[in-house]
């Protein structure tokens, strides 16, 4: 998304090729992957759409499912195939430096394909998942989205709220929560420490 990251991404070598124009890094690719906030979705979809080849997949790694499909399924071209997954793994850093080798062991990566997609397809990205050391399930795209909004969008909610209202506080009583802070509020200040910009497109693409 900028020259910064591609600078760190080409220092950690963990590119073939960088770009910044999308439609230049998904050109001759059998797998395009998107990566990016979910708001951002329909846009990239859009610029992507004109380079991508034939039998081309497009896959994501986005925690809402259902906007996923609705964001990028109407700028694919014919004969691309759509098969939306979400690897629930991470920390709350992001960027080139935040990965590390066991990041995606033993957690689990959930397929949402709509019903009519490509069965190669979707074998092939499960079976990309795997390697990677992931247990992987295929479910529904909207009951994804309720059952991820219960065990990760409401607990990333209410953590930016408990310490939004810590924040808040005045000095001399911010100072002594702060001093007999117990693992509860470390646990939600780790958590409400991800990405603002994820997470305000989680919320607002499965608010319902």
């Amino acid at each position: 998304r900028s020259p910064s990251t591609l600078d760190t991404a080409r220092e950690l070598e963990i590119g073939d090729s960088y770009t910044i124009d999308p439609k230049e890094a998904v050109k001759n690719a059998d797998l395009v992957i998107f990566c990016v906030p979910m708001g951002a979705y329909s846009s990239v979809a859009k610029i992507v759409s004109p380079g991508l080849k034939p039998g081309c997949i497009v896959s994501d790694v986005g925690s809402t499912k259902q906007s996923a499909i609705d964001d990028i399924k109407s700028h694919l071209p014919d004969g691309v195939h759509l098969v939306p997954a979400h690897p629930v793994a991470g920390t709350a850093d992001s960027g080139p430096e935040a990965g590390y080798a066991g990041l995606f062991q033993d957690h689990w990566c959930i397929l949402t394909p709509e019903e009519d997609a490509d069965t190669q397809a979707v074998a092939d990205v499960r079976n990309l998942w795997k390697k990677c050391g992931m247990m992987v399930e295929k479910m529904d795209a909207r009951h994804h989205d309720h059952v991820l909004a219960i065990t990760s969008h409401l607990p990333q909610l209410i953590s930016y709220t408990i310490v939004g209202t810590v924040t808040d506080l005045q000095d001399d009583l911010k100072k002594e929560v702060t001093k007999f802070a117990a693992g509860g509020l470390r646990d939600f200040t780790r958590i409400a420490a991800s990405d603002p910009v994820m997470w305000r497109d989680v919320c607002l693409k499965n608010k319902d």
